[in-house]
C-alpha cells in the first residue's frame, strides 16, 4: 500500500477514533436544521446552507474544524503551510457539509463530513447520512 493510498485511511481512523463527539455535533446540526423543514427536503440551498452554519457555530464546531484539520495533517506527519482558520480555502460550508481543506507536498487533503445529500431533477437538498463513518469522506486529491 503506498503513502497516497494510506494516507486517506489514516486520516479517517484519527478523526473516527479522536473526533467523534465533533463529527456526533455536526449530524446533531444537521438534524436540526432538516427537522426544522416542512417536508423531506429544500430547494433552496441557502435554506440549508445558512441555517447549518449558524447552527455549527452557535454549537461551538466551526472554531474546532481548523484543529481538526491541524490533527489531521498531524496523523500524516505532514505539515501546513499556513495555520488554518474557519473559513475557505481551509473550511467551508457547503450544501453537502463542512469540508476541510489542506495543502500538502505529497497533495491536497479534503475532508467532507456529507451531512446533506442533493438529489436532480429537481435539485432537492435533503439529510444525508446520520452515522459519523458514512458521513465521513477523506481524499488526498493531486495538485
Amino acid at each position: 500500500m503506498t503513502r497516497s493510498t494510506s494516507a486517506p485511511a489514516t486520516v479517517r481512523t484519527y478523526l473516527l477514533d479522536t473526533h467523534t463527539d465533533l463529527l456526533g455535533t455536526v449530524l446533531a446540526c444537521a438534524d436540526d436544521i432538516a427537522d426544522s423543514w416542512d417536508g423531506d427536503a429544500r430547494t433552496d440551498r441557502a435554506a440549508v446552507v445558512e441555517p447549518f452554519e449558524c447552527g455549527l457555530d452557535q454549537a461551538g464546531v466551526l472554531d474546532r474544524l481548523p484543529v481538526v484539520l491541524v490533527g489531521a495533517v498531524d496523523a500524516l506527519d505532514a505539515e501546513l503551510t499556513a495555520k488554518p482558520v474557519a473559513a475557505p480555502p481551509y473550511v467551508a460550508i457547503t450544501s453537502v457539509g463542512p469540508v476541510l481543506r489542506a495543502t500538502l507536498g505529497s497533495g491536497r487533503l479534503v475532508v467532507t463530513i456529507h451531512t446533506f445529500g442533493i438529489e436532480r431533477d429537481p435539485t432537492r437538498y435533503v439529510r444525508g447520512p446520520a452515522d459519523p463513518a458514512d458521513a465521513l469522506a477523506v481524499e488526498l486529491r493531486n495538485r
